[in-house]
């Protein structure tokens, strides 16, 4: 009996740590995690409102107070915004904390597994927005949880801003920083949605990002037309013609060299870990931004391209409208990544100057124009307060400002007189990053790991 009663203790004993290792409130992360997977939080589908609501019962239960949480509809849509009231010690405007509850649609037939099920498999979780980016929401929902059950009374407001429509028009954010500002007026805004934790093929961690200023996106149209007639009478004149080598122009142009204190510090802390050429072209130009070589070297690899200048290649071509007849208008789709401060008027007529044909018709989408955004301050005390809390998991990641070559919420932010700077508690490898792509998926270490990032950077900055 005693043999067995020992068996029994050890096993209870090993249950107790096996628990205790568990990040408090890391159950009600899951929780959410594995509900809002099966909701399709996808433009066209009306679920967002949904998970909206889902999480407003979460804050309402922890002793939030419906004052302090603002649910507001845009079309099928819905924002959120929920404020954790501090004593106002510090003197200081709150802290936002954003990310966004909507999806990139996915099919179910090109997927492995059901991309609508929170699946567990080999260390990874998979379904769509486990990285983009439902398990953020799900940690920062539960590290305000555990915040408020552990008494934590801020030194300031900390605020969450959860958009309803990143992934296409980001007209909930724009709504927050315009018809809601007041609601959101912060400090600064740290956006779960960008940026994080790289992994080496071995699993090793190497580096952490924070994005701190992110590129204009625009699309541009640019039309040449024709009077066209019969194919048997070929013109020295053809839209099609006319607009290839206008496009081919742009093909073989740079746009000019820019920097920033924030790339300038992003290449400074690259290159020793890329090494070999490509790192002393990075440390070549942090001494001086002038250098060809540099340049020329920097501009052969699309990763360090668009960290030096703007950006814009034709995505899409349209002409002509039957086979026996000489084309009466050709349309090319122009996608740029404007760099901070250039703004689209002048990108524009770039564009116009270097195709260089006044003939040319063009029109701006409209549709998909995100804010022009300042680049932000490197603050001190939000990337040190970034370090203590990387550094408490891996003391010797260096941490790497950004200039994000995509597009979030933080940009309406930034627009709106926020500086905003983007990061993930999560690691991971490039090999494994299917963020919008097929068997999305996320280490299943991401969730506490991400729990404890929030939880230590909040209570600093906030404490």
């Amino acid at each position: 009996m005693k043999f067995v009663y020992g068996i029994l203790l050890t096993l209870c004993i090993t249950l107790t740590v096996q628990a205790q290792e568990k990040e408090p409130f890391e159950d009600v992360a899951h929780q959410i995690l594995k509900d809002s997977i099966p909701m399709r939080t996808v433009v066209g589908y009306g679920q967002v409102p949904k998970f909206a609501k889902y999480l407003e019962k979460y804050f309402l239960d922890a002793g939030f107070h419906s004052e302090d949480i603002m649910l507001f509809e845009h079309d099928e849509t819905m924002g959120m915004i929920v404020r954790y009231r501090g004593d106002g010690r510090s003197g200081q405007k709150p802290i936002l904390v954003s990310s966004h509850l909507d999806v990139v649609e996915a099919l179910p037939k090109d997927w492995e597994r059901d991309p609508y099920t929170l699946i567990e498999e080999n260390g990874f979780y998979f379904g769509r927005g486990v990285l983009d980016t439902k398990l953020n929401v799900a940690a920062i929902t539960a590290t305000f949880l555990r915040l408020k059950a552990e008494n934590f009374v801020p030194s300031r407001d900390l605020i969450i801003a959860f958009s309803g429509d990143e992934e296409t028009s980001m007209a909930t954010t724009g709504l927050m920083a315009t018809k809601y500002k007041d609601l959101i007026d912060a400090d600064f805004a740290i956006v779960a949605d960008g940026g994080g934790g790289t992994l080496n093929e071995h699993g090793e961690p190497i580096s952490f990002v924070v994005d701190g200023a992110e590129k204009t996106y625009a699309t541009f149209y640019v039309t040449a037309k024709n009077e066209g007639g019969h194919s048997s009478l070929p013109r020295r004149d053809n839209a099609i013609y006319d607009l290839s080598e206008a496009l081919m122009r742009l093909a073989n142009y740079d746009f000019p060299v820019k920097h920033s204190d924030l790339t300038l510090a992003y290449f400074e802390r690259m290159a020793p870990m890329v090494g070999g050429e490509v790192g002393q072209a990075m440390m070549d130009f942090v001494a001086n931004q002038n250098n060809q070589a540099a340049i020329n070297k920097l501009r052969e690899y699309p990763e360090y391209r668009g960290t030096i200048g703007t950006t814009c290649v034709a995505t899409m071509l349209e002409g002509g409208h039957a086979q026996n007849a000489l084309p009466q208008s050709a349309t090319a789709t122009i996608n740029c990544r404007i760099y901070p401060g250039e703004g689209i008027d002048k990108t524009l007529q770039q564009l116009k100057d270097v195709m260089n044909n006044d003939t040319f018709e063009w029109a701006l989408d409209m549709i998909d124009v995100v804010p022009e955004s300042p680049s932000s301050p490197m603050r001190e005390d939000v990337f040190s307060a970034v370090e203590r809390a990387i550094h408490a998991e891996y003391p010797n990641v260096p941490i790497i400002p950004h200039l994000s070559l995509g597009a979030s919420d933080g940009a309406h932010f930034r627009a709106a007189g926020i500086s905003s700077y983007a990061m993930m508690g999560i690691f991971i490898k490039n090999s494994d990053e299917f963020s919008h792509g097929l068997n999305e998926r996320t280490p299943v270490e991401s969730l506490p790991l991400s729990m404890r990032i929030w939880h230590r950077l909040l209570r600093d900055l906030a404490g």
